[in-house]
């Protein structure tokens, strides 16, 4: 596998695609939310595929405090994110999407919230598409969920820690990227690592 550069943006791709891609853009990361304005739909998912960009896909929470995460809410929106994913953007099984974890000292926050996802995605039936639970957050928060087998990959946070080596996705620096007509949109780069796979997806 090579390294892959990747940009993050809340807001719809569609028209930038191409002039995305010309900038050397290998994949692009999108919502799934209950806001619609932010969630990546499927003509996105199309022009972005056919512009030759890979899709990653992220489940976005709310401005969320501790509380927020309980087992009940994983449960809930991971049931969420796999409908959108299954529902409106066929995305393809085996690929991944991601969640953001809370701060990595609150690791039974996590965990539960972590259960709750995985108790949503294990419900799917044998016949419909699998998908696989990724983690947003810091390093050690990150390879504790692995460990515990809570997540499949997963990427670092911006500001994670730089020890960490077991992500499959890693943030970097905002960037201001040259679109069509002299325009610039605010996005977030990320990388991927070449020895694993981040669950990465085009569709048809």
């Amino acid at each position: 596998m090579t390294v892959l550069t990747g940009v993050k943006a809340p807001f719809e791709l569609t028209q930038y695609a191409i002039a995305i891609k010309q900038q050397g853009i290998d994949f692009v990361i999108r919502h799934y939310s209950h806001q619609s304005g932010k969630s990546l739909s499927l003509a996105e998912a199309r022009a972005l595929t056919d512009a030759g960009l890979q899709i990653g896909v992220m489940w976005e929470t709310p401005e969320a405090h501790l509380g927020y995460y309980t087992r009940a809410q994983g449960c809930a929106d991971g049931a969420a994110a796999y409908l959108a994913a299954q529902s409106v953007i066929g995305q393809p099984s085996g690929s991944v999407i991601y969640f953001a974890a809370p701060d990595p000292a609150e690791m039974d926050a996590a965990r539960r919230y972590f259960e709750g996802i995985n108790q949503a995605f294990g419900a799917a039936a044998a016949a419909e598409r699998h998908y696989k639970v990724g983690v947003y957050g810091g390093g050690a928060c990150c390879e504790a969920l692995l460990a515990a087998g809570l997540a499949s990959v997963s990427w670092l946070a911006a500001g994670g820690e730089r020890d960490y080596t077991g992500y499959s996705l890693r943030q970097q620096a905002g960037a201001l990227l040259p679109v069509d007509d002299g325009q610039r949109i605010s996005v977030s780069m990320v990388s991927n690592s070449p020895e694993r796979p981040a669950g990465l997806f085009r569709v048809l």
